[in-house]
């Protein structure tokens, strides 16, 4: 049973940083998709960065040079470092994966989702 447990968010001002943390058990690496999505009140949900089963990682464009997405294979733990913050990073983050069967890094630029979604964390960003 795929189970995502994410923590790490929080309240911080524009400019600051924050690390997201997603646990993964019940799936292997080497088959799966892993990413991040988030939702803001209002909006629908966006893909924020992925990595494959080959260790591929993109981003979405609005993120790119700010965000890294990085992965620990020993602990199965997936980390979102999230730098120069902005208001409009402002979300619900969620950790997300699915099996590796097709291009899943196109969630950074389509409305893709992943099948198995973790419970979330809040980002909040004041100005």
């Amino acid at each position: 049973q795929v189970k995502l447990v994410e923590s790490g968010g929080g309240s911080v001002q524009s400019g600051g940083s924050l690390r997201l943390s997603c646990a993964a058990s019940g799936f292997t690496y080497s088959s799966y998709c892993m990413g991040w999505f988030r939702q803001a009140p209002g909006k629908e949900r966006e893909g924020v960065a992925a990595i494959d089963s080959d260790g591929k990682i993109d981003y979405r464009d609005s993120v790119k040079g700010r965000f890294t997405l990085s992965r620990v294979n020993v602990n199965n733990t997936i980390y979102l470092q999230m730098n120069s913050l902005k208001p409009e990073d402002a979300a619900m983050y969620y950790c997300a994966a699915d099996l590796d069967l097709y291009d899943c890094l196109k969630i950074v630029r389509t409305r893709w989702q992943y099948n198995y979604l973790g419970q979330g964390t809040q980002v909040s960003v004041s100005s």
